[in-house]
């Protein structure tokens, strides 16, 4: 399949290049608008080419309507105002996804669909991820340049000489996907995966059977789409596949990463969701089923998609200078713009955290024992010229001493599903916060800007909060106990309603978010509706449903010829949390029954604290199940 067209370039998106483009690769039966709405999910309008080429003027540059109802844009598009169109975006990569199922019987290949990344637009507005994501990057680029123009000195410990020398700011972006694959109807054995984990028996290994095929597979068709692939392997956890006496696999489940080149923002959040695309079919094609949940078997790794930003200087020479460096790698850790960037995320990441992780499925990742990142902290190195990386941060700093083209931020707590539009747009953002701070106050001396970024909780800051330290060296989950965490860096929210908390709780730093008109108070207040309404709906069902299953298939083993009062013991505890769960009596409801009247009443506190204890209670009973069976003999 070489001579498939895979991708179309920005510089073809003519209305004379499309139709040829069409016309010669006939097996594009089908034109996709893919709008992304507030939820991340995207739209798969699927129109036939014949009736695009009868004006294909018209529909590269005017709107197709749709129906608000089947897009997640709460308050936005309403019952009553449910008009929305999809309008195409003439700037981005344009990709063909092929149906390896159905074969065109003129030209003996797969059907195609041809996928144009498009704009939510309501009212005339841009209500979408990706408008939101495209006003981030104008309004920081914008912003910056204004900010060096008026401010020269903030360039003296950078590469660049003055603010002459620069033609344009260029922002980047990167994520990376981790996954978890398993053969259909294989039950977990807890265990295994566990010990396998901590003997880190699957971290980089060599991959083999049909794993090792599906994996080589989406490295070539991300080639053949121009995503550049950079890196494939085994992650942390996962078991030793079983192979058949033919020499296949039969059995599976492993944890895996793909990485793959950076692009400029709006192009690489559009890149990963392409990326989840091909992985899925292809391992689908192979009868592997793929999850990207972030948390999707309890008790071991859970699955993170860490996102890079950096920002550059394109000069009138050619040349391109990384902002965040400073002039001598060796004497500073990063430039003025870099520390007031990394300042500006953990200052304002209160506001920016609901947008990064807004599921259930997301918290039952944000645990400490995972290198899932919990605090609010960051990590520079021990030493200038020793770069180094601590996974138990939020945000590390990516540095090589001889490569400052490379340096850049990495912010641990996305998950494969996380909004990276929403989440990419509120780096930016909060980014900027920090630069304009450190503007208004004259403030570009490298290591005052280091200094106040280590400072102690109780040091006053001119622009972090007192009674919080943001930086650490050591790794904070052996380091610190939990009480000691939370009163140096904050505590964390533990459920989607404590997170949709934050756009109340701290107005100043929502203005982060909304400043430059980009995360709209139609969008905040959209993307917190939907939040809590999946949250409710899905805990109340979904989460306290599957619970309830686990728990009825936990049964008494022992019996009075095999038992030890230890057996009795044990389950009785046992025993007492189904009780306390999923027992109503005479004398009041279970925990699960308090949660789902909460929710009915719309007592959310109470929800989200009973659905904290729950958390806590099914842990317990989990652990107490495996040790009680172990005993049965």
């Amino acid at each position: 399949m070489s001579s498939l067209l895979y991708y179309i370039k920005k510089e073809d998106h003519s209305g004379e290049r499309l139709r040829k483009i069409l016309e010669e690769n006939k097996y594009i039966k089908f034109v996709s608008l893919m709008g992304v709405d507030l939820g991340g999910n995207a739209t798969d309008e699927k129109i036939p080419v014949k009736l695009v080429l009868e004006d294909i003027e018209e529909f590269l540059n005017a709107s197709i309507q749709t129906d608000g109802s089947s897009v997640e844009l709460y308050n936005i598009a309403t019952l009553n105002n449910a008009k929305v169109d999809l309008k195409a975006d003439l700037d981005a990569a344009w990709f063909v996804d092929y149906n390896h199922e159905f074969i065109d019987e003129e030209t003996g290949c797969p059907v195609g669909t041809l996928k144009i990344p498009a704009f939510l637009i309501h009212d005339n507005k841009k209500v979408c991820s990706r408008g939101t994501l495209e006003r981030a990057e104008k309004y920081f680029k914008n912003s910056l340049t204004d900010i060096i123009r008026n401010n020269p000195k903030i360039l003296e410990n950078t590469n660049v000489d003055s603010p002459d020398d620069i033609e344009s700011i260029e922002l980047t972006a990167a994520t990376e996907l981790e996954f978890w694959v398993n053969t259909p109807e294989d039950k977990a054995d807890l265990e295994k995966l566990f010990v396998s984990q901590s003997l880190k028996e699957q971290y980089w290994k060599r991959t083999h059977g049909v794993i090792r095929t599906c994996l080589e597979k989406c490295l070539i068709a991300l080639e053949n789409y121009g995503l550049e692939p950079e890196m494939a392997h085994k992650e942390v956890g996962g078991i030793h596949s079983s192979i058949n006496i033919k020499g296949s696999t039969n059995h599976a489940m492993e944890q895996l990463e793909i990485s793959w080149k950076f692009n400029k923002p709006l192009q690489a959040a559009d890149n990963e969701l392409w990326v989840r695309e091909i992985v899925y079919d292809i391992f689908e094609s192979h009868g592997l089923e793929v999850s990207f949940k972030a948390k999707p078997i309890h008790g071991v790794a859970g699955s993170g998609a860490h996102a890079h930003v950096s920002v550059a200087a394109k000069l009138k020479d050619g040349r391109l200078v990384n902002l965040f460096a400073p002039k001598d790698l060796k004497n500073d850790y990063l430039s003025p713009i870099g520390y007031a960037s990394l300042m500006g995320m953990m200052k304002n990441y209160e506001v920016l955290a609901p947008i990064v992780t807004n599921t259930n499925d997301g918290f039952n990742r944000l645990v400490p024992g995972f290198e899932a990142p919990v605090c609010v902290v960051t990590s520079l190195g021990h030493t200038y010229e020793i770069p180094s990386r601590n996974r138990s941060v939020l945000v590390g700093l990516i540095r090589d001493i001889d490569k400052p083209k490379s340096l850049r931020f990495e912010l641990r707590s996305p998950n494969p599903l996380s909004n990276k539009y929403l989440v990419i747009a509120g780096c930016y953002q909060t980014m900027l916060d920090g630069i304009k701070a450190i503007a208004d106050l004259k403030q570009f001396d490298t290591k005052l800007l280091e200094a106040e970024l280590s400072k102690a909780p109780s040091d006053k800051g001119f622009y972090l909060e007192e009674g919080r330290a943001y930086r650490d060296e050591n790794n904070i989950f052996n380091y610190y106990t939990l009480e000691e965490r939370n009163a140096r860096f904050g505590q964390p929210p533990r459920t989607v309603y404590e997170a949709m908390l934050a756009f109340e709780t701290y107005p100043e730093k929502l203005k982060s978010l909304t400043q430059g008109a980009v995360f709209t108070e139609a969008i905040i207040d959209s993307f917190k509706v939907g939040s809590l309404d999946k949250w409710k709906k899905k805990l109340s069902s979904r989460i306290i449903d599957r619970n309830i299953r686990l728990l009825t298939s936990f049964v008494k083993l022992h019996s009075h010829e095999n038992m030890d009062a230890i057996d009795e013991v044990m389950w009785d505890a046992i025993e007492q949390i189904k009780y306390d769960l999923m027992k109503n009596t005479l004398k009041g409801p279970s925990i699960y029954g308090m949660i789902k009247s909460a929710i009915d009443v719309g007592n959310y506190k109470e929800a989200s604290d009973l659905q904290i204890e729950a958390k806590k209670k099914m842990e317990e009973i989990q652990q107490l199940y495996v040790n009680y069976k172990k005993n049965i003999f």
